[in-house]
């Protein structure tokens, strides 16, 4: 049986992802000949996954799907990980993360996602939208420039935008504002009290009925594209433009005064815990998280809204972008390899890049691997005689439990390469 194979992952296609071949997906989905793919220049390539969540499974070339090959064949998924994520599904051949490609074309909704008690509480309420029980931390990160809410800003600066924006304090009572420039000006702005304060600014905002939000937002919009916006405003007033291009009169506008907005470079990552607000703006990235599709939404987005329990189900911790995000490591001794390694045991992600004629070999991991080329042709080699598989972009492949890989380059080659170990 072999311990390195190629599968086919699933395209998915939503409104804010980029069209035809400027997405990535779309890319490396023609790229990698996928079986039944026919490229439309006109629809918005969104995501590519890679795993075995039910809503999109990767499935085996011969037949089948790489759930069910893994629950035939448990020890490529490994006995420590099965007995670790037994509960997530790991003995049915499920894995504990979800890889994928994203593509933004427009800003993804003001979203968070459910710790795990919040997700099986979910689950049960309302299963037609929260389909699974299973919680969603997520790391993204960057394959070419990428822009993202993520977080709220430290409590100051929300306050010196509700001091130098009127139309945005007008959209929470007096009170709330007043309670909440005080927390932000205490000497312990990220305490329970601060807190509290927060998150009674946000709920105002995000409940604020809609005759007067979208009077503010549309005299915002009238003066920010006046250059009416004061020297306070200048960070956040292009943003403001944008969002509301593309989500006309939406409320989820208004989030840029309350969330960071970062910028990355290619290689640069963040790891988005449970109950932390965000919303990916633009870019192609690579990300991976628990084996979920939870997502409670609040603004940006024609889905569903569910502000009560996206409102509840925030952590309200604040602080500046920095916070998110993921160093680089290094890895086992592999020189071209960076590790990726967020503080939950589901996943870490690995970069592999090579030069032309350049090699790599990555030691036994304790536990399944998807990989995924994202540019470049080589190959993977591994065990003691010449198992050996060619690769090139677009080519995504699963790796057993145990397996040492060897790596080559042919030309340029980037790897990405989602794993669990015990």
């Amino acid at each position: 049986m072999a311990q390195v194979f190629k599968i086919i992952p699933t395209t998915q296609k939503y409104d804010w992802g980029k069209i035809g071949l400027s997405s990535k997906v779309a890319q490396y989905a023609a790229a990698s000949q996928i079986p039944g793919f026919t490229l439309d220049e006109r629809a918005p390539y969104a995501e590519l996954w890679m795993g075995t969540h039910p809503s999109g499974p990767s499935r085996l070339f011969a037949d089948g799907t790489l759930a069910g090959h893994l629950a035939a064949h448990p020890e490529l998924i490994g006995a420590r990980v099965v007995e670790r994520f037994r509960a997530a599904g790991a003995a049915a051949g499920n894995l504990p993360f979800l890889f994928k490609v994203l593509a933004i074309g427009k800003a993804l909704s003001i979203q968070t996602h459910p710790d795990k008690r919040m997700a099986e509480a979910l689950h049960r309420a309302r299963p037609d939208v929260y389909k699974d029980a299973n919680h969603k931390p997520e790391m993204a990160l960057a394959l070419t420039p990428f822009t993202a809410l993520c977080g709220f800003r430290p409590l100051p600066q929300i306050a010196a935008y509700l001091a130098a924006t009127p139309e945005f304090a007008a959209l929470s009572p007096p009170a709330v504002v007043a309670a909440f420039a005080a927390a932000a000006a205490s000497s312990d702005p990220t305490g329970p009290a601060a807190k509290a304060a927060l998150r009674d600014l946000f709920a105002a905002v995000m409940t604020a009925e809609d005759a007067v939000f979208k009077a503010q937002l549309e005299q915002l919009v009238r003066r920010y594209e006046a250059g009416g916006a004061a020297a306070a405003e200048a960070g956040v007033a292009a943003l403001v433009l944008q969002l509301h291009g593309q989500f006309p009169a939406d409320i989820g506008v208004f989030c840029a005064f309350m969330l960071n907005h970062v910028s990355m470079a290619p290689g640069d990552a963040i790891f988005l815990a449970a109950g932390e607000p965000h919303a990916y703006v633009s870019g192609d990235i690579i990300e991976c998280m628990a084996t979920s599709d939870n997502v409670i939404r609040a603004g940006l987005t024609p889905k569903l809204r569910d502000i009560p329990n996206l409102v509840a189900g925030l952590t309200y911790g604040a602080g500046a972008p920095a916070r998110h995000l993921v160093p680089p490591a290094p890895f086992r001794g592999a020189p071209h390899t960076t590790l990726y390694d967020p503080p939950i045991p589901e996943f870490a992600v690995l970069r592999t890049a090579l030069a032309a004629g350049a090699r790599e070999t990555h030691p036994p991991l304790g536990g399944p691997s998807i990989a995924i080329v994202t540019e470049g042709a080589g190959a993977l080699a591994w065990g003691d005689g010449e198992a050996r598989v060619d690769v090139a972009e677009g080519d995504v492949l699963f790796v057993g439990a145990g397996t040492e890989v060897r790596i080559s380059a042919e030309a340029g080659l980037a790897v990405y390469r989602a794993f669990v170990e015990v």
